[in-house]
This record gives structure tokens, C-alpha cells and sequence, in this order.
């Protein structure tokens, strides 16, 4: 990996670790409600486990996933300031529009299970609640200013949250 993609890899990398690492964390010492498996016994105790551990594996593997395709075939960040030159419509992006979203939901969700923080679970709540405004009025905006007609075919075709169940496959050009 070159030099320039491990840099603009590490960028990429910086909002999600805040949203989906410092911020929980801080949230927990802050209000120190921490709560492991929201005090249950078992079997109930280990459901929550199996289902806050695989939460947190598919964000991880989301996340890192599209910083990946953002890096190397978008050749920028999710961050404005370093915005991809290229639209992404390989890998995960051809089942969903939103994998850097829906991945650092699934960690905030299996943060707040594993935790069992009230704190957490309603910072899950409020992301995904703002990210319903933010998307559709900003970040699709900005896209179809960005990239027009492609961005358009490709919204189309492909869901914003919940994925396809077969990858869509753009027109050649």
C-alpha cells in the first residue's frame, strides 16, 4: 500500500474510532454506567454477548471495508476536506449506499449491549435519528452535486440501509 493510501487510510480511520471509540468511552467514565450485559443471568447474558460481540464485528469489518474503497478506488476520505475524486460503487457499496454508517451503528449498538450503558444506547439512538436528516438533506445533496447523473442511476438502484439481496451492478460505460 502506498504511502499516500496509508495516509489518507489513517484519516479516514480518525471519525469513525472518535464516534464509535472515544466518545462511548467517555460517555462511560463520564456517567460511570457501566453495567456489563445489562446485569442479566443466563441464558439471556450470553444472547447479549453473542449479539454486542457480532455487532461490533460486522462495524469493524464495514468500517474497514469502506475505508478501504474509499482509499484506494474513491482516492480520498469520508471526510469533507479530503472528499473521495471518484464515486464507490464496488464491494459493499453495491448492496448498500451507507456501510461507514451502518458500521459505526452496529458498534455503538453492540457497545451499548456489551456495556450495558443506558448512556451509550441513547447515543445510538440519537445517531441514527440524525443520520435519517443528515443523509438524505446533506451527504445525498452534496453527492449528486459532485458526481450527477452516475450518483442519480446509482441511487436508484441501491438501498440506503438495509442492503440488496444481490449486488447491483453498474452500467458499463
Amino acid at each position: 500500500m502506498s504511502t499516500t493510501i496509508q495516509s489518507r487510510a489513517r484519516r479516514a480511520l480518525m471519525l469513525p474510532i472518535v464516534v464509535a471509540g472515544v466518545i462511548p468511552l467517555l460517555l462511560l467514565w463520564a456517567t460511570n454506567s457501566l453495567n456489563p450485559l445489562w446485569g442479566t443471568t443466563f441464558p439471556i447474558n450470553v444472547i447479549i454477548l453473542i449479539a454486542g460481540v457480532g455487532a461490533i464485528c460486522a462495524g469493524l469489518y464495514l468500517i474497514t471495508v469502506t475505508v478501504r474503497l474509499f482509499t484506494s478506488v474513491g482516492q480520498g476520505t469520508l471526510a469533507p476536506w479530503d472528499a473521495t475524486k471518484h464515486l464507490v460503487v464496488e464491494g459493499v457499496y453495491r448492496y448498500v449506499r451507507n456501510p461507514m454508517h451502518t458500521g459505526v451503528f452496529s458498534i455503538l449498538l453492540g457497545e451499548a449491549l456489551l456495556t450495558g450503558s443506558l448512556a451509550i444506547a441513547i447515543m445510538w439512538a440519537v445517531t441514527v435519528l440524525l443520520h435519517l436528516f443528515y443523509i438524505p438533506l446533506s451527504e445525498e445533496r452534496g453527492l449528486e452535486e459532485r458526481f450527477g447523473e452516475e450518483y442519480r442511476v446509482y441511487k436508484q438502484h441501491v438501498p440506503r440501509w438495509i442492503p440488496r439481496r444481490d449486488a447491483w451492478l453498474p452500467p458499463q460505460s
